[in-house]
């Protein structure tokens, strides 16, 4: 395995000489949210890992992004300093030499004969040592022509996160993939179905005095609890911490390395229980989370005892932990496959960038006697947080004013201490609905996460046809055992799959 340079954390934006090679094309500045990812203590790179059920085919791949990720204008220009500008950054368009984002390194034999799966996961270890080289447009692509235990060969695409936000680029990614069956047509992402009327809906269809009453009642909650919620980040931001448990990243957390692993379960099963509680694939994602988490703790905080077993009421979890995930939503209008197919191919205009807000969603972290106690409380906050609250549009705009009044280090500060004083992040991503291909190379699974952040551990849910792969990216100085953790969710699933079997909840 090809050595990979360690280079330090702490980036600068590289100052430039007239034009040079570059194009003369627009020169437009970077968005503040952009700026806000070139900050030292928030350099965060997005990696998206893709399992091919081929070997890969270097020459093929290189021809394709040609006429693809080229073709984007953010993939194929540079950050740089304007110096007539206060310093300013902006996008300077360049050629690109796709020799030199493409890494296909040479691959020890022996190193394989060991364990093919350790020598992917090691590669990808020491990737997130480093970061990219400002000196080109901030992406690359490795291929790793290993056969592993589920996938004939692995791709690795990172990108910086100042290119855009982590659904932007998920989207990106399927507009260069085509279906295997038909090779001619986009993969098929399932849209949000409309909600069913429920008895709130039936009453303000009412006549009478009801209907506006509803109404009312209906803008009070949702008053109230965004001004909770607006309050509860403001107190995150200054003094409120989670609870120091075995999984909360120790300052500085952002600087290490990260340990990728992923775990690919059944969709289906998470379907099951979704249809037969009436929830979401969401709802149920979030539950396993909780669930694992906290069969997980337990057990960390149990390490040195004699195992008892543990029930709700005997464990080793402390009272009244505060246990918190930083979700960041897209509050930009989902951009379409196809729109982003459409400007790769006709130079058309597409929505980009990143314009996320915050959302602090609590995890009950107690073991549970029943397991579907874990999926109804859940729920219960999710609903919460995402139909009766304006959290992340608040929390957006507040960041947006802290930039405008007191510029990036303001912001970079309020944005780390939010993650800094939470606990992990989570992300749960749709993707296609039948087998895809990446430039001709069928894929077996797709695992997406990111490095950089201050949080030890990330949890990304990727859906792919029938299956669903959970992503871990955790900081081995503080959590040693991800795979360990990764059996916990997949325990947690069983668990409440087999108590909806068992009670006879599901028909057929």
């Amino acid at each position: 395995m090809e050595s990979i340079r360690l280079i330090k954390p702490s980036l600068k934006p590289i100052q430039t000489k007239p034009k040079l090679a570059m194009e003369a094309a627009e020169e437009e500045p970077l968005s503040p949210s952009a700026r806000l990812f070139h900050e030292p203590n928030f350099n965060v790179h997005v990696l998206s890992i893709m399992g091919s059920k081929s070997r890969i085919n270097p020459q093929v791949i290189k021809e394709q992004l040609v006429h693809t990720f080229v073709k984007h204008p953010r993939f194929s220009s540079l950050q740089v300093v304007d110096e007539k500008n206060n310093g300013e950054m902006k996008w300077v368009r360049t050629k690109v030499d796709v020799e030199k984002h493409v890494v296909v390194p040479q691959v020890d034999e022996q190193n394989l004969q060991e364990s093919p799966d350790k020598f992917v996961d090691n590669y990808i270890h020491n990737l997130s040592k480093t970061t990219l080289d400002k000196s080109k447009p901030l992406w690359d692509l490795h291929l790793l022509n290993v056969k592993t235990s589920d996938a004939e060969a692995v791709a690795v695409l990172r990108i910086h996160h100042s290119l855009g936000d982590g659904t932007s680029f998920m989207s990106l990614l399927l507009a260069c993939t085509r279906q295997t069956a038909h090779p001619d047509k986009l993969p098929t992402i399932p849209g949000n179905k409309k909600r069913p009327i429920n008895s709130s809906d039936q009453y303000s269809r009412s006549k009478g005095l009801w209907p506006y009453v509803a109404k009312v009642w209906s803008f009070m909650r949702l008053f109230w609890n965004t001004i909770v919620d607006v309050l509860m980040f403001m107190a995150t931001t200054v003094f409120l911490k989670d609870t120091n448990t075995p999984i909360k990243g120790r300052p500085g957390s952002e600087f290490n390395p990260r340990r990728l692993a992923h775990r690919t379960i059944s969709l289906d099963d998470l379907k099951l229980v979704k249809n037969t509680l009436n929830m979401t694939i969401n709802d149920v994602a979030v539950g396993v989370t909780q669930a694992g988490l906290s069969i997980y703790l337990n057990r960390r905080y149990g390490e040195g005892k004699k195992d008892k077993g543990a029930t709700e009421k005997n464990n080793n979890l402390p009272k009244n932990i505060r246990l918190r995930s930083t979700l960041l939503i897209n509050l930009r209008s989902r951009t379409g496959i196809q729109a982003l197919a459409d400007m790769m191919a006709k130079d058309t205009e597409a929505k980009w960038g990143n314009c996320v807000g915050y959302v602090l969603l609590p995890f009950k972290i107690a073991l549970r006697d029943d397991p579907l106690d874990y999926i109804r409380e859940v729920k219960a906050t999710i609903d919460r947080k995402k139909k009766n609250s304006l959290e992340a549009i608040c929390t957006f705009s507040i960041s947006k004013l802290a930039l405008k009044l007191f510029g990036i280090k303001a912001s970079s500060t309020i944005s780390h201490r939010i993650l800094t004083n939470t606990t992990l992040c989570f992300s749960n991503l749709v993707g296609p609905q039948e087998e895809i291909g990446f430039y001709g190379h069928p894929m077996a699974y797709l695992a997406p996460s990111s490095y950089g952040q201050p949080h030890a551990l990330m949890i990304n849910f990727q859906s792919y046809i029938n299956k669903m792969t959970i992503v871990l990216s955790a900081d081995e100085s503080v959590i040693p055992d991800p795979h360990q953790l990764l059996d916990d969710f997949e325990q947690s699933l069983k668990l409440i799959k087999d108590a909806v079997v068992e009670r006879g909840l599901c028909l057929g």
